[in-house]
């Protein structure tokens, strides 16, 4: 398994999101990877890395809409690499790796996603830059828009010892200043805003990388 001091929180997703029963939620989260999908989908990719991929949930769905051949690495624990075959097939596999080594040539992806990961590293810029450097055209990266998602967890009652704020979210950002990030790495192509998230999608600049 890569070196974890950087990641902070639980590995994998930190709580059944997927599987919730709550229709509120999952309403929201429908919302949410529909527009992952029309993002994604607008890149028309050949390929795709899903980075800090946890069970491969979003990974399998990114390689169903577009028919990319889809990669997915995070951590790679024992419940992960149980989910990782279960789902893998003749367009999607996965790997163990760090968001900060990833284990390919430069420009190797027509896309690469990181969604819901940025928030949980001590040094998300690094991880931006091999994001970056592993990137060949597009980037799709998502965080919690904040202060809507703690404001949102107190008034459900979640989370409230941590004034909403789930475990291992380190990096709090609002839309505007997650744009701004992304700024720095690519040219920004749209800035989605599904309830509460913010998904950046830009296009890797011809001298990065």
């Amino acid at each position: 398994m890569p070196a974890t001091e950087d990641f902070v929180g639980p590995t994998g997703n930190a709580t059944a999101k997927y599987e919730s029963r709550n229709p509120l939620k999952r309403a929201l989260l429908a919302r949410f990877l529909a527009e992952v999908d029309r993002a994604a989908g607008s890149a028309d990719p050949e390929t795709i890395l899903d980075v800090g991929c946890g069970e491969g949930v979003v990974a399998e769905r990114l390689a169903t809409v577009t028919g990319a051949a889809t990669t997915g690495v995070d951590l790679g624990d024992a419940v992960m690499q149980e989910e990782w075959r279960r789902r893998q097939s003749e367009r999607l596999s996965f790997r163990p790796a760090s968001a900060y080594d990833l284990p390919f040539a430069s420009g190797s992806f027509d896309l690469v996603c990181a969604i819901e990961v940025l928030e949980h590293l001590e040094r998300p810029r690094d991880a931006l830059d091999e994001i970056t450097r592993v990137c060949g055209g597009r980037l799709l990266l998502s965080v919690p828009r904040e202060p809507l998602w703690r404001v949102a967890h107190v008034l459900a009652g979640r989370d409230l010892r941590s004034l909403g704020n789930t475990p291992g979210h380190v990096n709090h950002w609002s839309a505007r200043g997650f744009e701004q990030l992304v700024s720095e790495f690519g040219r920004v192509i749209s800035v989605r805003r599904p309830f509460p998230w913010t998904l950046v999608l830009a296009e890797k600049r011809p001298n990065e990388g």
